[in-house]
């Protein structure tokens, strides 16, 4: 009977400060692992935290942006929510960028892209704007629910890459 040796590696040790990562050698389809393209994300003390209350901080910001355009604010009274969306979206997409520079490539990154394009369009596009900031929503709900062998796949390497415990 042969013994087989495991991998322990814990997904991010900066979350936990009193527990020191393990890596054993490895056989099999984890030592297979190592060619897959899989980019460890940076390391950043806090970083679920800061996600979570940069994209908290957007959802509210963008809501007020959508609420005044659905109900017919006045645009110089919603510049204050466009500027908060524009900065909280900002910094969530440099941390992402930050922590997996591959972001930019996966379908969760061009995702994000696309719903720029969407809000950015409504400065040309005034009259369907309603419809523009709808269909960016419907992006951000789409792309942030969909298993991570979607939101993970590259457009550049034509397959999931990355690590899809990560973010």
């Amino acid at each position: 009977m042969e013994a087989k040796i495991v991998k322990i590696v814990m997904a991010d040790p900066t979350e936990h400060p009193l527990v020191e990562p393990v890596a054993l050698p490895t056989t099999g389809s984890a030592a297979a692992e190592a060619g897959t393209g899989r980019q460890r994300p940076r390391p950043l003390p806090g970083v679920r935290a800061l996600r979570t209350t940069l994209r908290t901080a957007h959802l509210v910001a963008f809501g007020a942006l959508y609420g005044g355009h659905l109900y017919g604010v006045p645009a110089e009274r919603l510049w204050p929510a466009l500027l908060a969306t524009v900065a909280t979206g900002g910094a969530f997409m440099s941390l992402e960028i930050y922590c997996t520079p591959l972001w930019l490539a996966q379908l969760r990154g061009v995702a994000t892209l696309v719903k720029i394009a969407l809000v950015a369009a409504v400065a040309i596009f005034w009259n369907v704007r309603v419809w523009l900031l709808t269909a960016a929503i419907i992006i951000a709900g789409v792309t942030s629910h969909m298993p991570g062998r979607y939101r993970y796949y590259s457009v550049l390497h034509g397959r999931v890459v990355g690590d899809q415990d990560a973010g």
